[in-house]
């Protein structure tokens, strides 16, 4: 979830409970505010009916509520002296122009007593209030649609200004995403004065400045270390072929050198490979294109025929359609030869070598040892199944190291007495 998008989602559950907290305190006080207002108006007509009734004493016999809500009782002089102006809640039977009977409606009433011509009487006083249940309901309709008009207001600031506001940053991002060691000329920039976008970018191209002299630095020493290597093992080579050459050695000479020129021989592929697996590693491979699988597998396996006739294995290929990925054309070869030397060195004579193009795959499957190979450690570095094999036990390393660089997955598994090595590639 972008940022923009979970501050929106934080700010609506923050806003919920900031207006249903605001919500109650304002139904109290509201509340509070419209039985103050009504007490008062109360009080108002305790005065005015005790004046009247001093005047008319017909007011003294109303003993019932009517439209002029207030009724009028005589009773003892110590009961009235015991009546305090109360203000209570209640409810009285009343028939409204739409109601077909009588319903009980909220009432504020005033209980007093006062004194007339030496007698006393308690006077209760009745005024209509809103229902609480027709404010409640009120009252959360508006605040369900005050909610829905700030989330929409935020919504529209969100997508008008904030998103202005962040575009620098995503610009930015953008770039970072896009850069590549090696390849992008300029670092990248944020055009914008906030403050915080202007720290980011220089700290991130510090960063990056450190990185890229380090990366320079290491390429260097790899392309020395691999040139240094490559200079004395040349001479060691050409020493021993002239050395055997000459043809005036013993036997037991010859077979002494001949083992030291294959040690040499190794150690030029270890070092080849290890060149190579030292460039995946720095993302030193980025020339992607339209590489078709179809092409490379067919090309590897004749390049690999005369071994494989060699060792008389049956080699066969089932194009069940194109492959066509987007990588460095060089990986490509060297991921499906590979695989292909792999299954072709550790097979046993007369075994089977099968490919299989899928429109998502690759798939290796031959024969060899009746024996699955751990799936957690085949693709490991210096990996291998025989330890007498001459191999550099890096081939699957690359393969592995490749697949991460390119992403696509890589996977092995046993099944009828053949180990099956899978190239999967992601759906375009």
């Amino acid at each position: 979830m972008k940022l923009v998008n979970q501050s929106l989602k934080y700010l609506s559950i923050s806003i919920l409970l900031i207006v249903a907290v605001w919500a109650s305190v304002f139904y109290i006080n509201m509340l509070h505010e419209i039985k103050s207002s009504i007490d008062e108006g109360l009080e108002n007509y305790k005065r005015l009916i005790i004046l009247n009734a001093q005047k008319d004493s017909t007011l003294i016999t109303k003993t019932y509520f009517d439209e002029s809500f207030f009724t009028i009782r005589e009773i003892e002089k110590e009961h009235a002296l015991l009546i305090k102006d109360r203000y209570t809640d209640t409810v009285i039977y009343m028939q409204d122009a739409d109601d077909e009977a009588l319903e009980a409606e909220p009432v504020r009433m005033l209980s007093t007593a006062f004194e007339n011509n030496g007698r006393y009487y308690e006077l209760k006083i009745a005024n209509s209030m809103v229902e609480e249940d027709d404010l409640i309901k009120t009252l959360l309709w508006d605040i369900v649609w005050l909610y829905i008009i700030l989330i929409v207001s935020i919504i529209l600031i969100n997508n008008l200004v904030l998103k202005k506001l962040w575009k620098p940053f995503y610009n930015f991002l953008h770039q970072l995403k896009k850069y590549q060691l090696g390849k992008s000329a300029e670092l990248p920039q944020v055009n914008t004065k906030t403050r915080e976008f202007t720290d980011l970018q220089e700290a991130v191209n510090t960063l990056l400045q450190h990185t890229i002299a380090t990366y320079e630095q290491q390429k260097q020493f790899i392309g020395n270390a691999s040139h240094e290597l490559q200079t004395p093992l040349a001479i060691a080579i050409n020493k021993l072929e002239l050395l055997l050459e000459k043809g005036d050695l013993q036997n037991h000479q010859a077979e002494n050198i001949a083992e030291v020129f294959q040690i040499i021989e190794r150690l030029v592929r270890l070092n080849k490979s290890l060149l190579l697996l030292s460039k995946i590693d720095n993302k030193q491979f980025f020339d992607n294109e339209e590489v078709s699988i179809n092409e490379v597998a067919r090309q590897a396996i004749a390049d690999l025929s005369e071994f494989a006739d060699y060792k008389n294995i049956d080699v066969s290929i089932s194009e069940n359609a194109q492959l066509t990925v987007q990588m460095d054309a060089s990986l490509a070869n060297i991921v499906v030869s590979n695989l292909l030397k792999n299954a072709l060195f550790h097979n046993h004579d007369g075994g089977e070598l099968q490919v299989e193009i899928g429109e998502h795959s690759f798939k290796v499957s031959n024969t060899g040892d009746g024996v699955a190979l751990n799936a957690k450690t085949i693709f490991n570095r210096f990996q291998k199944s025989d330890t007498k094999a001459s191999g550099t036990g890096l081939g699957l390393a690359i393969v592995k190291a490749i697949a991460e660089l390119q992403g696509f997955v890589v996977q092995y598994r046993f099944e009828n007495n053949h180990h099956i090595f899978e190239g999967i590639f992601p759906r375009a």
